[in-house]
């Protein structure tokens, strides 16, 4: 007779969740125990709860499968909720087992007791459920998987309490049948079809599932068709990129850029996405930013089967099929990405040093988890005709996600390179999760661009028109005195770690860390680009802050500077 955890356990992995991140306490030790008679569950060990929550999230990002997390009562879903919140934002499947105290221990309200259920809502809003007794436990499993998985896909959470985990009499169960997305409506269809046709300006904005895979190939060619542009959220959860691919534009960060990348467009149809916003109110800056007089249309949203939806609309506007894979048919122009040719970088080491490095030495294939903010903002523009590979990104906006994102995408495919990179004040967040890929010996070259300050803090300072920003101000976004010394700390949890302060070491060292499969860590060790309050290279950051074409970037040089 299976205690509740092991048929919990059996019952995960029949329905494919078969990788659990964790860092488990007292209340979970049950489920940890039933490890050993559920062999098929893969238990990744983490130091931080908030390294299981993104490592989950990457998981899922690479797989469209959820991972499973366990964590210890509120206090551990507390320290993991910033990578939940990523995880939310990126709207990937997630399943949250939380254990909470034995039912009769609630009342007599322990040090640890906390309300779990109030604080998963926060990243969990639409599933939240506690296990009341163990032979229910299972069936609460399927129900919270089936919510994970969607339509759409979801963060749920289940809370465990000890004595359901202990209690025998459980039995694994089947999970259930997961309802099917449907296609876009018709008339939908007949509508953006009508636009795409009338010889109007426009656009797809594409998010979501519509940014790799099949539906990324379609929009490309829905735009070779009609001369549709297309563009690409702020932060895509996953971006498929490289030579072959659709030309895709991220929108800016900055609202004003996204004002010019925008202008004169009478149309904007939306995939899998939201009309684009500022990330923060400024002082006089608008936050809805769709220009005046263009309209908006919708084509697929969260519940709809994205690839097959912009199949049909392909199929409206006779879009030519490819027969070979970034070979349109004779007399297409394909709306692809061509070799590069990018050289890796010289001279003194810089961020688009790095960045140009990293380019030209982009193996075939690699997933690249990117949290470098600033200093990593050229590596979109230098790596277009890199090698086909996968970038992720701050869906969410809170910093450190990028190694434990890592992690997570690492796992989920061991047979692809992983490139992590990372700022340095981002790093500090998550940095337990060097620990995690030596434990795994996981793939995962992490290169760390140590500016020694919160670069993109110095930017919002500034526009947000902060006054009397002095030095008192600006000394809470210096990161140095002292000097964060990644070798160490990541000697410190088990990989192998070099320092780079020239163009050559970085290009050597990140040649040989490609080369030999583990972990690796390169402390890339550049100049800031501010001083005090003001930017040293105005014009190169406005350019590199969203690796916009030249053209553009100039055109918004005045605009945005404050």
């Amino acid at each position: 007779m299976a205690t509740g955890a092991q048929a919990l356990l059996q019952t995960l992995v029949g329905a494919g969740v078969t990788t659990c991140f964790t860092n488990p306490g007292t209340s979970e030790m049950h489920f940890v125990a039933a490890l050993d008679q559920v062999p098929e569950m893969h238990a990744v060990l983490t130091l931080f709860e908030g390294v299981a929550t993104g490592a989950a999230d990457g998981y899922a990002r690479m797989t469209g499968r959820p991972a499973a997390t366990l964590l210890h009562l509120g206090p551990g879903l507390g320290n993991g909720l910033a990578n939940l919140h990523n995880a939310r934002r990126a709207q990937v499947p997630l399943l949250n087992i939380i254990g909470d105290h034995a039912t009769y221990h609630v009342p007599f309200d322990a040090q640890l007791q906390s309300d779990i259920e109030t604080v998963a809502r926060n990243v969990s809003p639409h599933w939240v459920r506690t296990a009341t007794s163990t032979l229910t436990l299972t069936r609460d499993a399927t129900d919270a998987i089936a919510a994970a998985c969607g339509p759409p896909p979801r963060i749920a959470t289940l809370i465990v309490p000890a004595d359901v985990s202990w209690g025998e009499g459980a039995e694994p169960v089947q999970p259930l049948p997961l309802a099917p997305a449907p296609p876009a409506d018709g008339n939908v269809i007949g509508e953006i079809r009508g636009v795409l046709g009338a010889g109007h300006r426009t656009a797809l904005l594409l998010g979501g599932a519509a940014l790799h895979g099949t539906a990324l190939r379609t929009a490309g060619r829905i735009a070779v068709a009609t001369g549709a542009k297309l563009f690409a959220e702020v932060f895509p959860a996953r971006i498929e990129r490289g030579t072959g691919l659709p030309q895709v534009e991220r929108i800016a960060y900055f609202a004003e850029m996204v004002a010019a990348q925008l202008a004169g467009f009478q149309h904007l149809v939306l995939v899998d996405t939201s009309a684009p916003v500022s990330f923060f109110g400024y002082p006089g800056k608008k936050s809805y930013l769709v220009p005046d007089g263009c309209r908006v249309h919708q084509l697929c949203h969260d519940t709809d089967d994205v690839a097959a939806s912009l199949a049909a609309l392909a199929d409206a506007v006779g879009a030519p099929r490819q027969t070979t894979p970034g070979h349109p048919p004779s007399g297409q122009v394909p709306a692809s990405q061509q070799p590069a040719g990018v050289r890796p970088g010289n001279g003194p080491l810089t961020a688009d040093s790095v960045c140009r490095t990293v380019a030209a030495l982009l193996p075939h294939g690699a997933i690249v988890s990117d949290e470098a903010l600033t200093s990593g903002s050229t590596f979109a523009a230098a790596s277009a005709g890199a090698p086909p590979h996968d970038v992720l990104t701050l869906a969410g906006g809170a910093i450190g996600q990028g190694l434990p994102v890592a992690v997570g995408a690492a796992i989920a495919c061991p047979d692809r390179p992983v490139i992590a990179l990372e700022a340095d004040g981002s790093a500090m967040y998550t940095i337990q999760a060097l620990w995690t890929m030596a434990h795994e010996n996981l793939d995962i070259t992490v290169v760390i661009l140590n500016n020694r300050s919160y670069g993109i803090l110095n930017v919002e300072l500034q526009r947000v028109q902060a006054s009397a920003a002095g030095p008192r101000a600006t000394a809470q976004l210096d990161l140095g005195n002292p000097n964060l010394d990644f070798v160490s700390l990541g000697t410190g949890l088990g990989v192998p770690s070099v320092r780079s302060t020239t163009t050559f070491e970085f290009a050597a060292q990140l040649a040989n860390a490609l080369a030999e499969p583990g972990p690796h860590l390169i402390e890339a060790v550049i100049p800031q680009v501010f001083t005090g309050r003001k930017l040293r290279a105005l014009p190169y950051a406005l350019r590199a802050m969203e690796s916009l074409p030249a053209p553009l970037a100039k055109a918004v040089k005045r605009r945005i500077a404050p």
